[in-house]
């Protein structure tokens, strides 16, 4: 009789051992444990070691770590009517478990399916030259807008950034040309700013000049040490201005 009960406390020890590890749970640091009881909502559990009732409650794990989601490529057509093609990615994390499990069913697709939808109508309001240029801002609307559509679902849209923007070839070479007027007409404004102080220089210069004469022959030496200076094969004498008028007085009498 006492070998017939050795069966059956094996079968008990069994049970025992797979109902409690049934019954026991552990969850890491940076996961939640979401409990239903009967299907009805009882709450989020962890981290740490935990027990749950086999059979009659039922486990969900969520991650409560940022996730990197790359938004796929989305064909965009600006308020300007310029087809580009654009992608982003975005992070976000899970603040409200169980939202996250009662509020929606794929959190992560909706998130995306969210991303995709806002990234081409908020570009569609923007122009090409602001898509360049107010990048930043852009991203600013992009997550704002994307995060309050999350906010019921328990999910934190922290950041997205616009990594791509490819445009049409034809658009690229029209681009390239606008650029390169805008340099030749930079360049052309800064010649001609350039000259014009020139001028205001030289037309103080003779203004100086004929109100002193002898800054006249001044300058007319130091022209001379110049050419000197550059082994020239041309010889200069200066010749006093009062003389050359006295000359030519002379001859004209």
């Amino acid at each position: 009789m006492e070998g017939s009960f050795w069966p059956v406390i094996s079968t008990l020890i069994v049970i025992i051992l797979v109902f409690l590890s049934a019954a026991i749970k552990v969850v890491r640091e940076y996961e939640r444990g979401v409990i239903f009881r009967l299907g009805r909502l009882i709450g989020a559990k962890g981290p740490g070691l935990f027990f749950i009732i086999p059979i009659v409650d039922k486990m969900v794990k969520i991650d409560l770590r940022t996730v990197t989601m790359d938004v796929p490529r989305q064909e965009v057509i600006t308020r300007d009517n310029v087809p580009v093609t654009v992608d982003a990615v975005a992070y976000f994390r899970v603040v409200n478990p169980e939202y996250a499990v009662v509020k929606v069913e794929n959190y992560i697709m909706a998130t995306s399916l969210i991303a995709q939808t806002t990234l081409r109508s908020v570009l569609g309001q923007v122009e090409l030259d602001e898509l360049l240029s107010h990048r930043e801002k852009i991203n600013q609307q992009l997550q704002q807008i994307i995060d309050e559509h999350t906010d019921p679902w328990g999910v934190k849209v922290t950041t997205v950034e616009i990594r791509d923007v490819l445009l049409p070839e034809g658009m690229k070479r029209a681009m390239a040309k606008q650029a390169e007027a805008e340099r030749e007409r930079r360049a052309k404004v800064i010649n001609a700013e350039g000259e014009f102080q020139a001028a205001e220089r030289l037309a103080q210069a003779a203004e100086k000049i004929s109100t002193q004469p002898i800054a006249l022959q001044l300058r007319f030496l130091q022209t001379l040490t110049e050419v000197a200076s550059e082994r020239s094969t041309i010889v200069a004498f200066p010749i006093p201005m009062d003389m050359v008028s006295s000359i030519f007085g002379r001859n004209s009498s």
